[in-house]
């Protein structure tokens, strides 16, 4: 038998009692895992101010698409060429934001004309991240949003909207591990994606894998590479991936970058070339020296990454499942990556549910910021991150959301 209402605003007074103050808002790495690249602060001095490509780094020349070496390194992240790729500084958002600002102000290079007077329009991904859609709506893009799968996005919705609507100008999804739910695309969704039929002939697919190489269990998912893929079915120009180093090693000082066919590179470039001289040489030479060093690598210190983060998953899910298996009042993902996880109520309550858990001292990400405008249409999404706090913190707080979740569910029943 399910606990009443009084005893629910019991236990709910008792957590505010403690006067707590634990934060579960965004997807920050902790001071424990960015200590794992402490190393890299001083791998660059005086004795490696010139790359094994002969770029000095104090000086301006060295290319807008990113050092030599860097577009090596993190070509094999993303699985492309390293002449595929443009290297950036600490924020693949700003490559973003460059990329889909230069769409609309001179089209890309397929494109007939520039897309601010075609009034554009993005296919997103729902639940989605909420920084894509705030640049997206910012910059002047109508977001058409479809809901995120298993598989990916819904293949069924994208297609349709794609096949009849011009404006349609691309999609805007995270391919693997997706922001919030965790959920992957899947082969036959990018084989789909990357040879539908589109009304408008410059159809771009901008795919930010942000979570590719961020595994949480021993089956990690590894998902078709949209590049080749495009490539295979004839359409080379139609993706776009984004990556950072932003969880890899510093949040704030870490390498953002980008992957495209060579055309498109070349015709970016150009573009970029125009706002900038370069990006940090030094920065990116900092991750490559430390990258290239770290005892196996990237996928090493992924491992590394995951001993801290795995146990803050799991307790998530083991407090869930505690207080909320079997009640019907609540579902949840239990993602094999990534940085979040995404819980829908049964009741139209996760705005009540955030606000009771901010009374009790627990700060959540707002109820609807997965969703364009921050508007949930069914009330019902919270997205979970438990990758800051201790592991004892992620406990207490998830706890303390799972009654919150029981004590806006019963209000509600009680109306």
């Amino acid at each position: 038998m399910g606990e009443t209402l009084d005893t629910l605003q019991k236990r709910f007074d008792d957590f505010k009692s403690m006067d707590l103050k634990l934060n579960m808002q965004r997807g920050q790495p902790s001071n424990q895992n960015f200590d794992l690249s402490n190393d890299m602060l001083t791998i660059v001095n005086e004795d490696t101010l010139e790359t094994p490509s002969g770029v000095d780094l104090r000086n301006y020349p060295g290319g807008v698409a990113g050092l030599p070496e860097a577009r090596e390194l993190f070509s094999e992240m993303l699985g492309v060429k390293a002449s595929e790729m443009i290297v950036g500084n600490n924020a693949s958002l700003e490559l973003m934001a460059s990329t889909l600002k230069w769409a609309m102000l001179k089209g890309l290079k397929n494109s007939d004309a520039p897309w601010f007077n075609q009034s554009p329009k993005m296919i997103v991904t729902i639940p989605g991240y909420d920084r894509h859609f705030k640049l997206l709506e910012v910059i002047g893009y109508e977001l058409v949003p479809v809901p995120i799968t298993e598989n990916g996005p819904d293949m069924d919705q994208v297609e349709a909207l794609a096949a009849k609507d011009p404006s349609v100008k691309g999609i805007f999804f995270v391919p693997t591990y997706s922001n919030p739910t965790g959920d992957s695309i899947s082969d036959d969704a990018v084989r789909r994606l990357v040879s539908m039929k589109t009304a408008a002939s410059d159809f771009t697919i901008f795919a930010d894998d942000a979570y590719i190489v961020h595994h949480l269990s021993d089956e990690p998912v590894k998902t078709m590479n949209l590049l080749r893929a495009a490539e295979e079915a004839g359409n080379p120009d139609r993706v776009v991936l984004f990556g950072s180093t932003s969880k890899i090693t510093f949040a704030g000082a870490g390498i953002g970058f980008m992957a495209s066919s060579e055309a498109n590179v070349a015709y970016l470039t150009k573009l970029m070339g125009f706002q900038t001289i370069g990006p940090n040489k030094i920065e990116q030479y900092r991750h490559v020296r430390f990258l290239k060093s770290y005892p196996g690598g990237i996928s090493g210190l992924m491992t590394k990454h995951r001993a801290i983060l795995t146990p803050k998953f799991t307790a998530v899910q083991d407090a869930l499942e505690n207080e909320l298996g079997g009640t019907g009042l609540a579902t949840w993902t239990n993602p094999k990556g990534g940085y979040f996880v995404s819980l829908d109520t049964d009741r139209p309550v996760a705005d009540r549910v955030v606000a009771l858990a901010k009374e009790a001292g627990v700060a959540l990400t707002p109820a609807g910021a997965p969703f364009p405008g921050g508007v949930d249409p069914n009330n019902r999404n919270i997205r979970l991150s438990p990758s800051r706090p201790p592991v004892e913190e992620v406990k207490q707080a998830m706890e303390i959301d799972a009654v919150c979740v029981k004590l806006a569910s019963a209000e509600y029943d009680a109306q």
